[in-house]
């Protein structure tokens, strides 16, 4: 297996064991990951019922809160670590990516406030905000047990 180069140096390593940010993150992403479950099974039902528009519509806004917070908390981390709120080289494409996560959850809560798109409508841009997070999710999975072969290859991670 070809090693690519590692996820940090030594000095962003140390950075990254040493600050609350990365306990904050490691706590925030498994829950975000179960609030996303649990809305999506909402959302789903309603598609496909009809009923608990109100309680979908509620646990978007709640997944869509929780987005928010991983994602400020997840750039202090980043400026931390790396010197920069977001794209730094390491999580450069997962930053991007991230940023049509927010933005289509962030459309959600627009057509929602303002209307112009029906409870179908925005059901399924719920999805669509829940299916590029979840693509997103398994980036950062990824590229940490890519980090984590890196380690039991013997390259410092």
């Amino acid at each position: 297996m070809k090693i690519s180069k590692p996820l940090y140096s030594q000095e962003q390593r140390a950075k990254r064991d040493a600050t609350v940010w990365t306990l904050v993150q490691g706590i925030l992403a498994p829950i975000q990951f179960l609030v996303c479950l649990i809305s999506l099974t909402l959302v789903l039902r309603y598609l496909i019922s009809g009923e608990g528009y109100e309680i979908a519509t509620i646990s978007v806004i709640f997944k869509t809160i929780f987005l928010y917070l991983i994602m400020l908390t997840g750039s202090i981390w980043e400026k931390v670590v790396f010197g920069k709120y977001l794209f730094a080289e390491s999580f450069f494409w997962e930053d991007v990516f991230s940023m049509l996560v927010i933005s289509l959850h962030t459309l959600y809560l627009y057509f929602l406030i303002v209307g112009g798109m029906g409870k179908e409508g925005l059901m399924h841009l719920a999805l669509a905000a829940y299916g590029s997070y979840l693509i997103n999710a398994g980036q950062f999975i990824y590229k940490l047990r890519m980090a984590r072969l890196q380690v039991s290859n013997g390259v410092v991670v």
